[in-house]
């Protein structure tokens, strides 16, 4: 970690370290050996494996909430972060294995990636100049801490829950399901609704951490 630009900004400094970030790292490696089991149809073993990324998430937020010293601005990025990239890459594998239909794939993608553009476009403006590589990936570096909507962290849930109901299905015997089906439609009217509030409440939905000093 670095010091500060004085004169110029304030902003923060911590601990990356955490055990909450240690975890959502885990998450973010399981997602592509996940997105291969599913591929290879070994659903037993996805949906075990689904199960223990659901606890590691389960597990992340509990500890920061319960040790103030394990939450960072740096894992209020980095929690939806590793959800995005673990819901992205299950959504294309198992639309793969015909389990997921491919326009609600393409939906959930669409505006994963427009949040994910808008996370390093917050970064880049929050980043005092001159911005580098170094400065700009420093995990150290704190410049923003994030706030997801309620119909966000609510579509999450949802996106998650088809993704176990549709690990389960092969497993269980119910692909066919109207259940199932219906899941689908609920998904994306939560993921639509999800961009949308992002879009509407913009700037409120970001705390930025470091601001002009006085002249």
């Amino acid at each position: 970690c670095g010091v500060g630009i004085k004169g110029v900004f304030s902003y923060e400094y911590e601990n990356p370290w955490t055990i909450p970030n240690l975890l959502c790292v885990c998450r973010i490696l399981l997602a592509p050996f996940l997105g291969h089991l599913i591929i290879q149809q070994k659903f037993h073993l996805s949906l075990a494996l689904f199960a223990l990324a659901g606890a590691t998430d389960l597990l992340d937020g509990y500890i920061a909430r319960t040790w103030p010293t394990q939450k960072s601005a740096l894992g209020s990025a980095l929690d939806p972060l590793a959800d995005k990239i673990l819901i992205s890459i299950l959504y294309v594998s198992l639309t793969y294995a015909e389990l997921i239909p491919a326009p609600l794939t393409a939906l959930v993608i669409f505006r994963d990636i427009g949040l994910i553009a808008a996370v390093f476009w917050v970064r880049y403006k929050t980043v005092p100049p001159p911005v580098t590589l170094t400065k700009f990936f420093n995990p150290c570096y704190t410049t923003a801490q994030l706030k997801p909507t309620l119909i966000s962290k609510i579509n999450t849930a949802i996106q998650l829950c088809l993704v176990a109901a549709s690990l389960a299905a092969p497993v269980f015997q119910y692909t066919d399901s109207i259940l199932l089906q219906c899941l689908w439609y609920i998904t994306a009217v939560t993921t639509t609704a999800s961009g949308y509030s992002y879009w509407h409440y913009g700037r409120k939905t970001v705390q930025v951490l470091n601001t002009r000093s006085p002249s």
